[in-house]
């Protein structure tokens, strides 16, 4: 499918703002460039309440993001891990489509900060990943969520951590996941598939773009060999929660995040992968820039909803006061 029309025009005007490729970039200019998607996106959506909250992990407080929408609770709850190659991103760059989840939903988004590389090194990211999927279980009922009812969920490199996530849940003893949903994730640094051939170069990541996060995220060469890092890399993906994994049709990792769908499948998870052709890596942030950024949300809603409807509410809690 020919390229969208407002991904290329995008495209084309970042390139003739001379913007560089990320491995071109320094630490501190890759921050800075993930951190002006929230200039892509639409206006943010009102949502009934928005509290701040903090976890803990290996010493560190981080943030969350709590989402809360109309309705009566006990809500589903989605736990939302933001990419930007495990080097960049932030909370307020999913502020946008957090909102449109809750939302599009009706479940609670959670989105949880980590600890960034290279000051913060694999296994920084996925320890603090598993400390705040612990601190939803502990405490979400407090906010009138159902901590029964609980999706895993992110992008690019937020995707894979939820899936590493999902992993360890799975291997150390709960909490049973109702599905992951995982947009566009990047889950095998050493995949040689068609798609980084085909789209090494001029769209929004390259192949040495890539290469270059993950570069700054693994600690050792041993880490490519832990599926807590490299998914794939898990003896067998059974007993994995329902999954969703959306991919764009332009873009390197295409190829290793449908792999990873036909890899689930093999080993008996119910997985559905849709690829959206004409669209590109980041679109979920392009809300603004690219209206068929809403095909996504769709599918994310869609899959929610189906993996959450046939759960048991918990107890009603009572919920605290705002803080908005």
């Amino acid at each position: 499918m020919a390229l969208d029309e407002h991904v290329a025009r995008l495209i084309a005007g970042l390139q003739a703002q001379g913007l560089k490729s990320f491995e071109q970039m320094s630490v501190d200019e890759a921050r800075g460039v993930v951190a002006t998607f929230t200039g892509l996106q639409a206006p943010p959506e009102p949502v009934a309440q928005v509290h701040r909250a903090h976890y803990s992990s290996a010493g560190r407080e981080q943030d969350l993001r709590i989402y809360v929408p109309e309705g009566e609770g006990p809500h589903p709850v989605v736990l939302y891990f933001h990419g930007g190659g495990f080097v960049a991103g932030s909370l307020d760059v999913v502020d946008e489509p957090a909102r449109g989840i809750a939302n599009a939903t009706g479940a609670i988004v959670v989105t949880a900060a980590y600890r960034l590389a290279p000051e913060h090194r694999f296994p920084a990211a996925p320890d603090d990943a598993w400390a705040a999927l612990k601190w939803v279980v502990a405490n979400i009922a407090d906010y009138d969520g159902d901590p029964d009812n609980l999706v895993l969920a992110g992008d690019s490199a937020g995707g894979n951590l939820a899936a590493v996530t999902a992993l360890r849940a799975r291997d150390q003893g709960g909490p049973r996941l109702r599905g992951q949903m995982l947009v566009y994730p990047v889950v095998d640094p050493e995949a040689q598939l068609p798609s980084r051939r085909e789209f090494a170069e001029g769209y929004v990541i390259t192949a040495a773009g890539l290469d270059w996060f993950w570069e700054q995220y693994l600690s050792a060469p041993g880490d490519l060999q832990n599926p807590y890092a490299v998914p794939t890399r898990a003896d067998s993906l059974a007993g994995l929660p329902p999954t969703l994994i959306l991919t764009t049709e332009n873009e390197v990792a295409r190829d290793e995040a449908e792999e990873y769908g036909a890899r689930l499948h093999r080993d008996g998870v119910d997985v559905t992968t849709v690829r959206f052709d004409g669209l590109v890596h980041g679109v979920f942030w392009m809300s603004g820039a690219v209206p068929r950024s809403r095909e996504l949300l769709s599918a994310v809603a869609e899959f929610v909803g189906t993996v959450t409807a046939s759960a048991q509410p918990s107890a009603r809690t009572t919920t605290p006061s705002l803080s908005l």
